[in-house]
């Protein structure tokens, strides 16, 4: 069984810068309660090991991060790197929280350019995941930022006179520029400003190259909750890769998925450790049905 080993996969720059602010602000502050206000990054082995380093994530899917903020009565915030509004920040500091903002550059990139647009008297369109924290975070800006998910989101809007669209910046690129295609359809004079960052960029672009490398097998390491890395099993499925599996571990590998494989790849999401999708390839390098799974050290995650 020959493995592709798609490159590039793993951890983006905006994610390790994340990691690290955490790792220091624990250092620095061994006696202090620091809390995480939702998840740091999207995997799960992530929070685990953060948790070690007594971080605590303060989470809740039903749940905005204005709200989450009521759980938290003292000692440090760390804002995750999906990006937070200034109503956020704004409350943590009047509750007295000592704020460490772990925010993706790109994401405030995006965040910043919004703004300047709802200043010059633009709706913005916003193609985006409901729910998740980066859109949560531009749509609390202003009631004039529209969450546009899918065809049926833009279909509600009414007429707009200065229509200004971006994007969250994880989604696909093949979805965005059919969604940009209908909107400029219903606005023809809007004016577009494509903000997927360049690491999600270039991993879609490495998975979508797959398709003539007759693949029979996929695995995308990576958490449930990872849009980026669910846009990534999404676009392989698109190009016609049959077998695609999103996985959080060389634990849910299974014989079954390897039947008469012969070429089988492995990428990972933006906000995947490398050691978790490091196992994952060993393992398959050394394939047998029935091999032993290696356990996985929470003291690695981070590394």
């Amino acid at each position: 069984m020959e493995v592709i080993k798609v490159v590039p996969r793993g951890y983006c720059k905006g994610v390790i810068n994340a990691i690290l602010i955490a790792k220091k602000t624990a250092q620095e502050h061994p006696d202090t309660p620091i809390y995480v206000l939702g998840m740091l990054v999207h995997n799960s082995y992530v929070m685990q090991a953060l948790k070690e380093l007594h971080i605590y994530p303060v989470d809740d899917k039903n749940k905005t991060r204005l709200e989450l903020l009521d759980e938290i009565e003292e000692g440090i915030v760390i804002f995750t790197a999906h990006g937070i509004s200034p109503a956020v920040k704004e409350k943590a500091l009047r509750k007295g929280l000592q704020c460490v903002d772990a925010s993706c550059p790109d994401v405030v990139k995006t965040q910043d350019i919004v703004m300047e647009q709802l200043k010059n008297g633009c709706d913005v369109l916003y193609i985006g995941k409901p729910r998740h924290p980066e859109a949560e975070a531009v749509l609390s800006l202003s009631e004039k930022v529209h969450l546009i998910s899918t065809q049926q989101d833009l279909d509600t809007l009414p007429p707009l006179a200065q229509v200004f669209v971006t994007n969250q910046t994880t989604m696909s690129i093949f979805d965005i520029e059919a969604l940009f295609e209908a909107i400029r359809e219903r606005y023809p004079k809007a004016v577009f400003c494509e903000e997927i960052c360049n690491a999600t960029r270039i991993r879609q672009q490495a998975v979508a190259d797959l398709k003539d490398k007759q693949i029979d097998v996929l695995y995308v390491v990576g958490d449930r909750y990872s849009n980026n890395s669910n846009r990534l099993a999404q676009i392989a499925r698109d190009q016609g890769i049959n077998q695609v599996y999103l996985i959080d571990d060389v634990n849910d590998i299974q014989d079954e998925q390897l039947c008469n494989a012969g070429r089988v790849a492995v990428t990972s999401g933006a906000s995947t450790p490398t050691y978790l999708t490091a196992q994952v390839i060993a393992y398959l390098e050394d394939y047998a049905p029935g091999k032993c799974k290696p356990q996985i050290r929470l003291s690695e995650i981070l590394s």
